[in-house]
């Protein structure tokens, strides 16, 4: 038989062995852990949809509709004269929609109106007109009135310029602005002799004299006129 006391030693060093077991077990289990958290993580694939892009406007579709001459006028003001070429648009009635030029008496002819004045009004006075016109005999009537074509109000540029021709006049052109429209002068053009044949009230013609020299040198700047409708701006 072992003595008490050495009984009680054993004791003690078994349950110390088992403490010591049981502790080494937890530690190798935590670091286990440990190391399976730190490691890499297998990489997730990316998605094959495209990342939305930002959206584009869509270009503006072409258009058919050739380029006008006329330049803007305003229908409550500009006046219609002869010569010029009208558009009357009825809606919804193609049959009476004509495009009609002024005659030198001032009148226009339409389906079912028959003829009408248009010399001296205005697009929207005359549209006012044949609207009233037609309400005989067709029922609320829409009238649209259009200067395709100005005719009536131009002058006419002839000689060493790049664009000879005749032009609209629906706003206020100097000789100056004229010359710039035409394109500007040919190699051998006489800037020093330019002149303006205008008509005078009892049938004639004056010359009005221009040197472009002078004028952008901003001498005689009094040259530089209006011009007015049927003036021909001569280039030697």
């Amino acid at each position: 038989m072992y003595p008490r006391v050495q009984i009680g030693k054993m004791r003690n060093f078994v349950m110390a062995l088992i403490m010591l077991l049981g502790l080494g077990s937890l530690a190798a289990f935590a670091q286990q852990d440990a190391d399976s958290s730190s490691a890499p993580q297998p990489a997730v694939p990316e998605s094959s949809t495209p990342a939305p892009t930002e959206a584009k406007a869509a270009p503006p579709p072409a258009s058919n509709t050739p380029a006008t001459r006329v330049p803007a006028i305003r229908p409550d003001t500009y006046i219609i004269g002869v010569g010029d070429i009208l558009e009357v648009n009825v809606w919804k009635e193609s049959e009476l929609s004509k495009t009609v030029p002024v005659r030198p008496d001032g009148m226009i002819t339409l389906p079912l109106v028959g003829e009408i004045k248009a010399v001296g009004l205005t697009p929207n006075q005359l549209q006012d007109q044949l609207t009233s016109s037609l309400q005989k005999v067709v029922s609320e009537p829409q009238v649209t009135v259009m200067v395709v074509s100005v005719n009536s109000m131009a002058f006419n540029i002839v000689g060493q310029v790049n664009k000879p021709g005749y032009y609209p006049l629906v706003r206020p052109i100097t000789i100056l602005d004229a010359i710039a429209l035409s394109g500007g002068f040919r190699d051998f053009a006489k800037e020093k002799k330019i002149y303006v044949l205008r008509a005078t009230p009892d049938g004639k013609q004056e010359r009005l004299k221009f040197n472009y020299k002078d004028v952008i040198k901003g001498k005689n700047m009094s040259q530089n006129i209006m011009l007015q409708p049927h003036d021909t701006l001569v280039i030697p």
